[in-house]
């Protein structure tokens, strides 16, 4: 193997990001906790890829090694899954260093399908990634309902609600289903019916997906989950399932 070369560090190095961390951290918190026993990277998805893994972005991080970390693309395949703080004995939340390098990126150089996906969440009230309207969801729900209604009669009582005021559970769905795989709306609404659960989706707020959040864009995920909680809220609905 060829020796890899060394990395320098100086006294004078400037660490913005470093300051934001520590920012952000709870008191007394601090990333030399690390005991770099690697529990991390053991049970994270994204260890190898692009040459990282969470253990070394941390300890990049520690040292202060802004410029290498803020361009890396792993930040971008982590899943931000929060295995790594479950398992580490120090609860290093690793996670949200990585969430505070993505916002450091312009949003325009941000992965463009993340991208794309966050910005049409944000074009309707559905809040669907995929574009959806309010009244492109409730004609694709109702004659879903309505076909399997017929084609099952051990089913024909089942419903679909939407904006259903005072039911017991707000649901939302993901956006993929209803614009490309409709049957697969299907077996949640069995499950919901045969245990006779009293549930409702929103015609707000029903897309399950936040890639804004992914995104790092925070105005943009708390404007689609208050869209979300607001019109459960409006509904009187006591419980809010997210399916996503």
């Amino acid at each position: 193997m060829m020796p890899q070369e060394a990395i320098q560090l100086t006294r004078d190095r400037q660490t913005p990001f470093m300051d934001k961390v520590e920012a952000i951290l709870p008191e007394g918190g601090n990333l030399n906790l690390c005991l770099t026993c690697g529990a991390c990277v053991s049970g994270c998805p994204a260890s190898g890829l692009s040459g990282m893994d969470p253990r070394k972005f941390l300890r990049m991080a520690a040292l202060g090694m802004d410029e290498e970390i803020l361009k890396s693309n792993w930040v971008w395949f982590c899943t931000m899954c929060q295995r790594c703080v479950y398992v580490c004995p120090m609860k290093i939340d690793i996670p949200q260093l990585v969430y505070q390098a993505r916002a450091s990126w312009p949003r325009e150089t941000r992965p463009k399908g993340i991208l794309g996906s966050c910005d049409m969440a944000l074009k309707n009230d559905s809040c669907s990634a995929m574009g959806a309207s309010p009244e492109d969801f409730d004609f694709v729900v109702n004659d879903v309902l309505e076909e399997y209604r017929e084609a099952q009669p051990e089913f024909a009582e089942m419903t679909a609600p939407i904006d259903k005021k005072g039911a017991e559970f707000f649901l939302n769905q993901n956006s993929r289903e209803p614009v490309t795989e409709p049957d697969e709306l299907i077996p949640l609404w069995k499950i919901l019916h045969t245990v006779g659960a009293d549930w409702t989706y929103g015609s707000k707020g029903w897309g399950g997906e936040n890639y804004c959040l992914f995104l790092a864009d925070d105005k943009s995920w708390e404007h689609i989950t208050r869209t979300s909680a607001n019109q459960a809220d409006a509904l009187g609905c006591k419980v809010f399932l997210n399916t996503e």
